[in-house]
């Protein structure tokens, strides 16, 4: 898949949320998105693990989705959600973007049977320092398999303003 396909499954599913802004994709449900698809028989198991870590302002977020199958996935799309407001101005990983005050959406990228997707690396500066944050990780769109398994790819992250380190 070309690298702008795969952020205008992320572009497009923003635009979902959006309520489609005229771009022909407002009538898509969200958690579904635009591209290459699972057919309809495909059943994938996402997981996400990371770390998290919050100090002085600055949430830092590294994710690895994996697949465990068992249909490959050609791409998925991660939502993070935080309890904090995020600064207006945010340096984002590539194929990831700003979904909310709160929110931030970014591509796996393929994820093969039994494998891992690429690493996602964020430092997300909130809009105001605060003593904790609450980062909810969940699969916001995954090309249409069936992932019967939730307790892997749907968690809730407390991090306390200290730099320790947090994992999922």
């Amino acid at each position: 898949m070309r690298r702008g396909a795969v952020r205008s499954v992320v572009m497009a599913g923003l635009l979902v949320l959006l309520g489609g802004l005229g771009s022909g994709v407002g009538s898509a449900r969200a958690g579904s998105g635009p591209g290459p698809e699972a057919g309809p028989e495909a059943e994938a198991d996402v997981a996400y693990h990371g770390r998290v870590a919050l100090t002085g302002g600055r949430l830092r977020i590294l994710l690895v989705p994996e697949n465990e199958g068992p249909s490959a996935l050609v791409n998925a799309t991660v939502r993070l959600r935080l309890s904090a407001d995020l600064a207006d101005r945010q340096e984002l990983a590539e194929g990831c973007a700003r979904a909310g005050l709160r929110e931030v959406v970014c591509e796996t990228g393929e994820l093969p049977l039994r494998g891992r997707g690429r690493h996602i690396g964020l430092v997300l500066r909130l809009k105001e320092p605060a003593a904790e944050v609450v980062v909810r990780v969940d699969t916001w769109w995954n090309g249409g398999a069936t992932d019967r398994n939730h307790t892997n790819n749907e968690h809730v992250v407390l991090a306390l303003d200290t730099g320790d380190t947090y994992a999922f």
